[in-house]
């Protein structure tokens, strides 16, 4: 198997971080430019506004990849998770920034919500019902959503990849 960048894997971390990162482009790939959208243009999810000097029209695939895996999945600790949450917590690190995401995490494990991930979380979510954690964390999702301003505009594609994302865990935690 190789990664989306075309690297051979050569361990579970990196099939973990490739699987899951071939999710989030299912939901993020493609070129937009939508005024209501406050994020800009974007392209594989990748947007203007936290990318200001990035030339988005021309950020290629691998490109994206790359961002997501140092923006996004290495603080989230993506490797360390159980890879059916690894997943979850990367498209809502994605879709509502790594700072929510994780706080999201700590409030539903109990911990102490500074925002940080570090051992504490971390053996929190070990220890957690792992399909119970990502219902909680997607109803979650859903409850920001809802009260979006931009809910009319963007809500039935957002209530969509959750819905994906439902059925996504469903068959992982098989």
């Amino acid at each position: 198997m190789t990664t989306p960048e075309g690297l051979a894997t050569t361990s579970p971390a990196v099939d973990t971080f490739v699987r899951a990162i071939d999710r989030v482009l299912i939901h993020e790939g493609g070129d937009a430019d939508d005024p209501r959208d406050a994020g800009g243009r974007t392209r594989w999810g990748i947007s203007q506004k936290t990318y200001p000097t990035l030339d988005i029209r021309k950020l290629t695939r691998a490109e994206a990849i790359a961002l997501y895996r140092r923006d996004f999945w290495t603080p989230i600790q993506g490797d360390a998770l159980p890879p059916a949450l690894a997943f979850q917590v990367l498209d809502a690190a994605v879709n509502h920034g790594v700072g929510r995401a994780i706080r999201w995490l700590q409030r539903l494990t109990g911990v102490a919500v500074d925002g940080r991930l570090g051992p504490v979380t971390l053996a929190a979510i070990r220890s957690a019902d792992e399909a119970r954690l990502i219902e909680r964390l997607l109803g979650l999702r859903l409850e920001l959503y809802a009260a979006h301003e931009q809910f009319v505009a963007f809500g039935r594609g957002w209530t969509r990849r959750i819905a994906d994302n439902l059925a996504y865990a469903a068959r992982d935690l098989r």
